[in-house]
């Protein structure tokens, strides 16, 4: 049986994979650009909402309890990503850009400074790496953006 921690970061760092492979395809098949961005927001607006949606069942097994954000909080933060995410594809490339880097700075936020208690160490680190390489694709991409244009 493999344990849950490597498991998490199998699967985190596979998730890695199709940022990662967007962005250099920017610089690889420039001729696909149009493709390559919008495929790039959709899987961000994926993600984004998949990773907001984990607040949900924290919210429900808080109940009346109150630590460190009460069950309402949890619930509207999940809210809050998920319809960023499906508002970010409504959004022209420039607006994309800032809403997703945004969103996945302070998706980690939220989880190093309010949800750690509901964490594990190993989590966290694991998030703060996958947070990093997230963001620098989307600012890597931002950049190729406007350096194309």
């Amino acid at each position: 049986m493999i344990a849950v921690a490597r498991l998490a970061v199998l699967v985190g760092i596979l998730g890695l994979l199709p940022f990662v492979a967007a962005v250099l395809s920017l610089f690889l098949v420039p001729s696909h650009s149009v493709v390559i961005i919008d495929w790039f927001y959709l899987y961000s607006a994926g993600i984004l909402a998949f990773m907001g949606g984990v607040y949900w069942p924290i919210a429900m097994q808080l109940e009346n309890r109150c630590y460190p954000l009460s069950p309402l909080v949890t619930m509207l933060l999940s809210q809050v990503f998920f319809l960023s995410a499906g508002l970010g594809l409504l959004l022209v490339t420039v607006g994309q850009i800032a809403l997703y880097t945004t969103a996945y700075l302070a998706l980690y936020l939220v989880d190093a400074r309010w949800m750690k208690a509901f964490w594990p160490a190993w989590y966290l680190r694991l998030r703060l790496v996958l947070t990093a390489v997230v963001v620098a694709c989307q600012v890597t991409a931002g950049a190729w953006f406007f350096t194309a244009h």
